[in-house]
């Protein structure tokens, strides 16, 4: 599991820690924002934070026999580490939860990213998923949005 914070997070929480997102971002309605864009029709999550894109990472969503929500959310609850109740004590690293028991969290079947094989979750790569946690701890969930679209 991956522990560090890496070097383009460690400036976007510095910007917004210090209040330079505010002033580069004044007058934007989009000021300490994070806005997370998952496509199902491309399986990509675009993150913007304030307004500028940030990150782009391939996601598996749900197949066939499982939907995923569309809609817009924000994240309910959060967990470092999560065992799934419903399949099996399925290990669900880096948790957001934003409707009920689907969530954004890494997966380690990451040769399935980039298209449909979850129960309706969204997977990331590990690595995705402990960056899109750490900036949701730092903006704080009321300033955070996951918009899925088809």
């Amino acid at each position: 599991m991956r522990t560090a914070i890496s070097a383009k997070l460690i400036h976007i929480a510095a910007a917004a820690l210090t209040g330079t997102a505010l002033l580069l971002g004044a007058g934007s309605a989009h000021a300490n924002q994070i806005v997370a864009k998952v496509s199902l029709s491309q399986q990509t999550m675009e993150v913007t934070v304030d307004g500028r894109p940030t990150f782009a990472w391939k996601v598996s969503t749900g197949d066939r026999a499982h939907v995923t929500p569309t809609g817009s959310f924000k994240p309910t609850r959060m967990h470092e580490m999560w065992y799934s109740k419903k399949y099996d004590n399925a290990p669900m690293p880096h948790s957001v939860f934003f409707n009920g028991g689907y969530a954004v969290h890494a997966t380690y079947a990451v040769n399935r990213l980039g298209r449909p094989a979850s129960h309706g979750c969204v997977r990331l790569h590990p690595d995705a998923a402990a960056d899109f946690y750490q900036l949701v701890e730092v903006f704080g969930p009321a300033n955070t949005s996951i918009i899925i679209v088809k």
